[in-house]
């Protein structure tokens, strides 16, 4: 029997000179997330070539555990509050992932 994960790639751009201010606050969002009941996974990385480019990865055990990570307090003063606002750009794509 196959278990089912759910997969998060997030790609962010940071603004111009804010890329410490990110890595800074999603060192805070990494350590309480992955605290969280339905997290397996949260890691993040920086563009070698481009230092405003950063992508997260994320598994969780179901989408479910994926929204209610969009609800914690630490998402909303972390993520929402702090991080997005000085992000040039933001994309989020969900994944079903199959492992046998």
């Amino acid at each position: 029997m196959s278990a089912t994960r759910f997969e998060v790639v997030a790609t962010y751009t940071t603004l111009i000179g804010r890329e410490a201010d990110v890595l800074e606050n999603l060192r805070a969002l990494a350590e309480a997330s992955r605290k969280e009941p339905g997290n397996l996974r949260y890691e993040y990385f920086q563009g070698v070539e481009d230092h405003s480019r950063i992508v997260i990865l994320e598994t969780y055990r179901t989408s479910e555990d994926f929204d209610a990570h969009r609800q914690t307090p630490h998402f909303q003063r972390i993520g929402a509050e702090t991080i997005i606002p000085i992000l040039e750009s933001r994309t989020v794509s969900t994944f079903e992932s199959h492992a046998d």
